[in-house]
């Protein structure tokens, strides 16, 4: 089976999944560079798109394999490098903030459990829970303890999507203006005189 097939199975198979359409783009492939080290699934070298895997068990967001199109230039290989640092800073900030609160969470039920002389388990074995209402006031504590640490993560987020919708500007320019000057120049060619 070659890559191009394998991936449009894997795209099948996350959109299905997900119930979300994803993005390709459509380009000449080369190897994949450093930046995808830590992403288990890798594919090959001729691949042609942006790979989206399954969701992190930690940070609940999928995994990005950052297409590297065939003569990529430096404004796009920016582009590119600032994009998957997005993504792995973002990926980085949400499995320490949902391991956090899993483990706080943790900590808030079985307090409230011993304190109404509760076991983690009923008679039959299944485990407690504390009702919406006893839950939303660890929610609130949770949310006002972190305000501050979700109010940086909002600005660097803006800040990190604004450059990146900059740089995208950039590169569909530059790309336009290629196009067109290559559209000039096989214009200007001219033509054999016919004998």
């Amino acid at each position: 089976m070659n890559t191009r097939a394998v991936g449009s199975l894997f795209f099948r198979s996350q959109r299905y999944a997900s119930g979300v359409l994803k993005i390709r783009h459509h380009c000449a492939g080369q190897p994949q560079d450093e930046l995808a080290e830590n992403i288990k699934f890798k594919p090959g070298p001729t691949s042609k798109y942006d790979w989206i895997g399954p969701p992190d068990r930690l940070s609940n967001l999928r995994p990005i394999i950052y297409h590297i199109p065939e003569n990529e230039t430096q404004l796009e290989r920016r582009l590119r490098h600032l994009r998957q640092e997005t993504e792995d800073w973002n990926h980085e900030f949400w499995k320490h903030q949902n391991v956090t609160f899993s483990k706080e969470k943790e900590e808030y039920v079985q307090s409230q459990l011993k304190a109404k002389g509760l076991t983690a388990r009923d008679e039959n074995g299944r485990r407690r829970t504390l009702s919406s209402e006893e839950m939303a006031v660890f929610y609130k504590y949770f949310l006002d303890r972190n305000y501050k640490n979700h109010e940086s993560y909002n600005k660097e987020w803006y800040r990190r999507n604004f450059t990146i919708t900059i740089l995208m500007a950039k590169v569909a320019l530059h790309n336009l203006r290629r196009t067109l000057t290559g559209q000039a120049r096989s214009k200007s060619k001219p033509t054999a005189m016919p004998k």
